[in-house]
């Protein structure tokens, strides 16, 4: 005889959203209601709410993991081969790259993570300070080599954020899909980088 475990309140909400984002995925999110959801997890809409207190909240847990996911790419990059330098330029690389793809390939995940950063803009900011985070302990690493002058690491990894939006916005890299944003980006950030460089290399 086959005993049925009963799933955990967490597993449940993690079906739902795995289900929910198949869903999203092929009809787009617009067209999908919290009521398809339900139909296709063979369960009540009323129990989907009962996880999840709208279609939005469910979208905003779809994107805090796949922006999890882009964040271990960026770490592996970060820690990876390489001076600073290199490690920083290919960090912010991997991001851009990311929001390219999914306009391009995965237009209806791009869509989700609009209307996560409109609905949900703490988890946005959360996701930039790690990232944040994550550069700066690059650059703390480059002050105890020897390659950068003594800064303040986690206020500079802010002003490179900052200088590098329009690489990093999901809606400012569409408004300028058709441009070569990633040299602009190697650019800029070898121009940021030089300013603390013990030794200054010159610009291209």
């Amino acid at each position: 005889m086959n005993i049925r475990v009963k799933e955990t309140a967490d597993e449940t909400r993690e079906r739902i959203a795995r289900t929910a984002e198949e869903l999203f995925r092929r009809m787009g999110f617009a067209k999908t209601a919290v009521a398809d959801i339900a139909a296709e997890l063979g369960m009540s809409a009323a129990n989907v709410y009962r996880f999840f207190p709208s279609k939005t909240a469910i979208v905003a847990t779809i994107c805090t993991r796949t922006l999890l996911e882009n964040e271990a790419q960026i770490a592996a990059v970060l820690a990876g081969e390489g001076t600073p330098q290199e490690r920083i330029i290919e960090g912010y690389v991997t991001i851009l790259r990311y929001h390219k793809e999914n306009f391009l390939e995965e237009r209806r995940v791009h869509d989700m993570v609009l209307v996560a950063m409109e609905n949900n803009w703490d988890a946005i900011e959360a996701h930039k300070a790690r990232i944040g985070g994550m550069v700066a302990k690059v650059l703390a690493e480059g002050i105890e080599s020897g390659v950068f002058v003594p800064h303040n690491p986690a206020m500079v990894s802010q002003i490179i954020l900052g200088a590098c939006v329009r690489y990093c916005h999901p809606v400012l890299v569409v408004q300028h899909i058709d441009e070569d944003l990633e040299a602009g980006l190697r650019a800029s950030l070898r121009f940021i980088l030089r300013s603390i460089e013990v030794e200054r290399t010159p610009l291209p």
